[in-house]
């Protein structure tokens, strides 16, 4: 099963659409993950008409329709492996001890706010990642996202993927 993970979209605050390379893996993936800060739901309409499954949580900037579409905290499984998907965790510092015990029944946390790439393991085997932004980069040298595979069980191979400059 292939995945597609996205946060902190702001659209169309920081961009018109998505770039070109992330409409193509979400028409690729069977499930796409997106991690909250949607900001217009019509980015939610388009990703549900064009993703097989799309599975989705509001973050601190969405609002109206958003938070009435979304939860905090979306929990899926997934060829056996159980994901939540969340906007917020908090500071970095002590990220993977504080999400281990808040969810201690998930194989793999996906979330963004921060608009920085992050993948961890906690001490429980609990799997941090968060995809960053494919539209607004912030501090970062890139914009990103994540694609996964999830196979028996088990959370296969996950790749960053930059997305060249905007013009």
């Amino acid at each position: 099963m292939r995945l597609v993970l996205i946060s902190d979209t702001h659209l169309p605050k920081r961009a018109r659409d998505l770039p070109a390379p992330v409409w193509a893996a979400v028409e690729q993936a069977d499930v796409v993950l997106h991690a909250g800060d949607w900001v217009e739901a019509g980015l939610l309409d388009s990703l549900a008409e064009r993703s097989a499954r799309l599975i989705g949580c509001h973050g601190n900037n969405d609002f109206g329709a958003l938070r009435e579409q979304l939860p905090e905290v979306a929990r899926v499984e997934l060829e056996g492996v159980r994901f939540a998907v969340v906007h917020e965790t908090g500071p970095a510092s002590g990220r993977e001890k504080r999400c281990a015990e808040r969810f201690p029944d998930v194989d793999v946390l996906v979330f963004g706010h921060s608009h920085i790439p992050w993948d961890s393991t906690a001490a429980n085997g609990l799997r941090l990642l968060n995809p960053g932004s494919p539209t607004d980069r912030r501090r970062q040298p890139y914009a990103t996202y994540m694609t996964a595979e999830v196979a028996a069980g088990e959370l296969g191979e996950v790749t960053l993927h930059r997305l060249p400059p905007r013009r």
